[in-house]
């Protein structure tokens, strides 16, 4: 019984090994609908002589030769067809249809020698092309983006899995995995196994990025997201090592050194961090360097399976080896491969990040002046590190597995690993420079240039070169100004500014454009308007500041309306001044508060059935005991009409279709690789979620912060209730919608005037919120590289509890040996600059309060209103989308990017806003249409590249520049590092100015 829509072959295998070798063009395709092809033939290919054969009457007198050469087209019509027919069948009689394609299961790579030895037994015959005998060598599985092109477009009665089998020989060291048992004979580790590409197979066409249609009976080969299909590879090697002495001892050592330098440097002005991208720089030649110095050449064959050590060979020359072999072996277990490489990575992106926690312990150390122990730093920094974890686990199936959860942000980490753990290079619209030169060669330029922005000339950074031609205009500096104005002149030489809001290369530019949507109506155009029109008072303020103000103007002082032990004091607070806030910080809570209710009903809207399913499914599989059944990945918005119908075959729908509209449904092959590891179980994360909440409840009750274990859980209610939401806008955009505000507000609120108890609250409600996406983000990174799901659990547990632990130990050093330290008289900047920003805002919402920003006759009332127009106007575009045709402009009008994303103003500036689309414009709308070769294989490469050389150029600048304090720097003055300050954009100049004892607002 052959699948649907496959024909059978009615012949016996000839011995095709002694009859004519198979030569075929990448242009030259066979099949039954050969004729109605309209695609190119090479008139010297075998599908070409086919055609002549069928149209072509030939007489009878007609000579031997002849004769011969239309029983040569004949049997290689046969060939082929029956090589075809194989390569669609399935590999062991499985019942799913996802056996029938070449990505069901793993099929893992060889080393180079047995691929080249395989390469020579496969010749055929004489004459046999070089190049295609190589092509015949074992491979991993075929990549969707490498064929894309060269499927009929017009034919659906075949299956669109035409990939060529590979041959498999008892002599191979490593053998296709059977589903559900992956590597089952255990893989040899010979040598460096290197990430497959989606390159590895033939050269690649420089459309394959393009939408392909794929016949709905079969699934995808490949993610049906061309982003993802650039950077992931649609293969999996099941015996690569994983858990190893080698991943755990240099994930501990990044875990403690990333740590304990970014919260030592958190409580310095200025300040540096070393981002996880340079751990996984540095890492890489580490790895290298660890096998070259403690593998050797006759040790032992080792097999690996699911990442784990299963079997090793004796060694021949002594059979009782001494305790110095026995402990060398362990440690050179297996080989640094992009599996390991992945997994220290991820252990550095949840362990650098310094803990929110610090901050709260940092503010009632030393503005407090209480005392915390010891262990409630400990307890307060592990639960709230931790419970992250529990809502990244439940939300698995909404925000991990589905294929259209693409999470841009790790695609840049996947090329990475691809780029340095592959050799592979082939043509991308000419250009022929492999991805690590390329990767070298623009990290080299972006670590030199950040020279020139970074030190030697700032006004490369801050170009603000109109108004350097008027530099005490006021009205210029806040339409053209890139300090406190509005960018409207979008120009900057420096990386750290294009990617001060996240790289550029790494957001589809649907998303992009919502989110310079935003910047042009609220900050361009309502903005000015307000400003101008003195509205709440904001033209005696900067037009963009991150302060707020008092009624001279000046800067707000909080210590005026407390008492000594930091209790508000109404008193003091009637006779100094309300709070006043400029106008783009109005606008940016205004948008922040309708960002939330859009959150809901945008989610409800467009994903609510898809959350309903999937949570039915998963309770259906788990009374079947978690044996889920394939699904393949559901058709995209191109295929439903107006009302809902289908209207096309197609797919394999590209990021840059992706739109409010997309479905969770659905499988693609990473899904089916990952199927070969055993899953987390969700009561572990259930454990973590009942331990950490336990702990959380302890600490708020046992000590005295002020918050009720029942504020507690409304923390955590409040995540609960969005995580999914923010997830979902997360993975599909790049850009994360912030629960800080709404957190402080909410306290503020319910637990008016105990700024402790809100600095808690906002660290278990925010955080909990922002680590767990995080941890979903890892998880996907995890699921695209074929980490098993265990392991990778405890990989981030650890590292997250080795993190949290070095960050108290490295606090409390700091409280006793560095004098004076979050004081203005502290040495060498140990001021506690973000401690002191996030204690100023306890004091205004934990203090002061809400209501007297918000309340009854309150300045700031109207902004309420924010909440109901958020909720609203999802519904009204949902409405209009859902009946609007396939592609609309309403479709990828999604309102959580476009009100969220302002959040960042202040303190970024338009600037930072626009510069970042254009770049974005240009790489993923006009690029990925003129050139997509050239885009699917740089693009994420040169993202890595930027960033990492600018971290770099970070570092070494502070750390030989800034830090030693040379006195020829102090002196390097000149026209370059002061003219973007001499002026009214880097002074803040207020539109309107007050005289000697004048007031604004409500007092004359």
């Amino acid at each position: 019984m052959t699948p649907r829509g496959r024909p059978r072959s009615r012949y016996k295998e000839p011995n095709f090994r002694e009859t004519f070798p198979l030569t075929e063009r990448p242009s030259a395709r066979v099949g039954q609908d050969d004729d109605e092809s309209g695609d190119e033939i090479h008139p010297d290919s075998d599908a070409s002589l086919l055609r002549r054969h069928r149209t072509k009457s030939y007489d009878d007198g007609e000579d031997e030769e002849e004769d011969e050469t239309k029983s040569t087209v004949t049997n290689r019509s046969i060939i082929k067809r029956f090589l075809l027919f194989m390569s669609r069948s399935p590999l062991l009689g499985g019942s799913t249809s996802a056996q029938g394609t070449a990505s069901y299961g793993a099929l893992p790579e060889l080393s180079p020698r047995a691929s080249q030895q395989t390469s020579q037994s496969d010749a055929c015959g004489d004459g046999t092309n070089k190049q295609k005998a190589k092509s015949r060598a074992i491979r991993p599985t075929a990549s969707f983006a490498s064929f894309g092109t060269r499927r009929r477009r017009e034919s659906t009665s075949h299956s669109r899995t035409r990939f060529r089998r590979a041959s498999m020989r008892a002599s191979s060291p490593m053998l296709m995995a059977e589903p559900g048992h992956p590597a089952g004979l255990g893989g040899q580790v010979g040598g460096v196994l290197p990430l497959a590409t989606s390159e590895d197979e033939e050269e690649v066409d420089e459309e394959a990025i393009s939408t392909d249609e794929v016949d709905g009976n079969d699934p995808p080969d490949n993610s049906p997201y061309a982003q993802v299909r650039a950077s992931v590879a649609a293969t999996d090697d099941t015996s690569a090592s994983i858990n190893t002495p080698r991943m755990w001892i240099l994930s501990l050592i990044c875990a403690l050194l990333g740590s304990a330098t970014n919260l030592f440097f958190s409580l310095r002005y200025p300040s540096v961090a070393i981002t996880p991208v340079i751990a996984l720089v540095i890492v890489h030649p580490l790895g290298r360097l660890w096998d070259r110095l403690l593998k050797h050449s006759d040790d032992p064959t080792e097999s690996f399976e699911n990442g784990n050590l299963v079997r090793r060979a004796k060694l021949g020359r002594d059979s009782n080896p001494s305790t110095k072999t026995r402990l060398r072996l362990w440690l050179a277990q297996g080989a640094w491969n992009g599996k390991e490489h992945a997994c220290v990575y991820i252990s550095s992106n949840v362990s650098f990040g310094f803990a929110f926690a610090t901050d709260v312990i940092v503010e009632q150390s030393k503005f407090y002046h209480q005392d915390p122990s010891i262990i409630y730093q400990l307890l307060l920094t592990i639960s709230t590190q931790i419970l992250g974890y529990s809502f990244a686990g439940l939300t698995r199936r909404y925000l991990v597995r589905p294929p259209s959860m693409i999470w841009p942000g790790t695609l840049m980490s996947t090329a990475m690993f691809t780029t340095m753990h592959s050799s592979e290079n082939k043509s991308a619209n000419g250009w022929i420079i492999s991805r690590w030169k390329f990767f070298l060669i623009a990290w080299s330029g972006a670590f030199a240039w950040y020279f020139l922005p970074g030190l030697l000339m700032p006004a490369l950074s801050y170009f603000n070169v109109i108004t350097w031609f008027a530099p005490r205009n006021v009205v210029i500096a806040n339409l053209f100004g890139v300090s406190s104005g509005l960018g409207l002149f979008p120009m900057t030489f420096d990386w750290a500014q294009i990617a001060y809001i996240g790289s550029p290369l790494l957001t589809p530019w649907w998303a992009a454009a919502n989110v310079v949507g935003g910047l042009v109506i609220v900050m361009w155009i309502l903005a000015p308007i307000l400003y101008y029109r003195n509205a709440l008072y904001s033209s005696f303020m900067p037009i963009i500041s991150s302060a707020v103000f008092d009624d001279t103007a000046k800067p707000y002082d909080v210590s005026r309306i407390l008492t000594p032990d930091y209790h508000f004091d109404h008193e003091a607070f009637t006779k100094y001044s309300k709070v006043y806030l400029p106008i783009t910080y109005v606008l940016s809570y205004g948008v922040q508060f309708a960002s939330l209710s859009a959150l809901v009903t945008h989610t409800v809207c467009w994903h609510g059935s898809d959350i309903w399913q999937q949570s039915k499914k998963s309770l259906a599989e788990d009374r079947r005991e978690g044996k889920s059944e394939y699904q393949p990945v559901e058709q995209g918005v191109k295929n439903q009409s107006s009302n809902g119908s289908q209207r096309s075959s197609r797919t394999n729908t590209s990021v840059e279709e992706l739109d409010s509209s997309i479905s969770m449904g659905g499988e693609d092959v990473h899904s089916r690789l990952m199927r070969n590891y055993e899953d987390a179980p969700i009561s572990w994360y259930l454990a973590i979620f009942v331990a950490m909440l336990a702990i959380g409840i302890f600490v708020v009750e046992y000590y005295p912060v002020y918050l009720p274990w029942y504020g507690l859980l409304l923390a955590l209610s409040i995540t609960a209730l969005l995580f999914i939401p923010v997830g979902i806008v997360m993975a599909i955009t790049n850009q994360h919608s912030s629960l800080y505000l709404i957190c402080q507000l909410i306290c503020g609120v319910v637990f008016p005037g105990r700024p402790v108890a809100n600095m808690v609250f906002v660290t278990y409600c925010y955080i909990s919120s922002a680590q767990g996406i995080k941890f979903s983000s890892d998880l996907k990174l995890g699921h695209y590289m074929k980490i098993p799901p265990k392991l990778l659990f405890k990989v981030q547990t650890v590292a997250t509890l080795i993190s949290s632990i070095t960050q108290i130990g490295v606090l409390n050093w700091m409280f006793n040996y560095i004098p004076n330290i979050c004081t203005p008289d502290a040495i060498n900047g140990f001021t506690c600059p973000i401690a002191r920003v996030h204690f100023n805002g306890s004091i205004l919402w934990g203090v002061v309060g809400p209501r007297r920003f918000f309340g009854e006759g309150a300045l700031y009332r109207p902004l309420i209103w924010a909440f109901l127009i958020g909720f609203i106007a999802p519904i009204l575009i949902w409405l209009v989308g859902r009946r609007s045709s396939p592609g609309s402009i309403w479709r990828k009008i999604n309102l959580p990017v476009l009100f969220g994303s302002l959040s960042w103003i202040p303190p970024a500036t338009g600037l930072n806003f626009s510069v970042w689309a254009l770049v974005c414009f240009l790489f993923n709308s006009y690029l990925r249409r003129r050139a997509p070769a050239w885009w699917g294989k740089y693009t994420m490469t040169l993202s890595a590249a930027l960033d990492s050389g600018l971290a770099f150029g970070v570092l070494v600048i502070f750390f030989c520049f800034l830090y030693p304090g040379w006195g020829w720097l102090r002196g390097l003055e000149w026209w370059g590092t002061r003219v973007y300050k001499e002026g009214c954009d880097w002074q803040a100049c207020p539109y309107k100015t007050l005289g000697p004892g004048e007031r604004f607002g409500d007092v004359k």
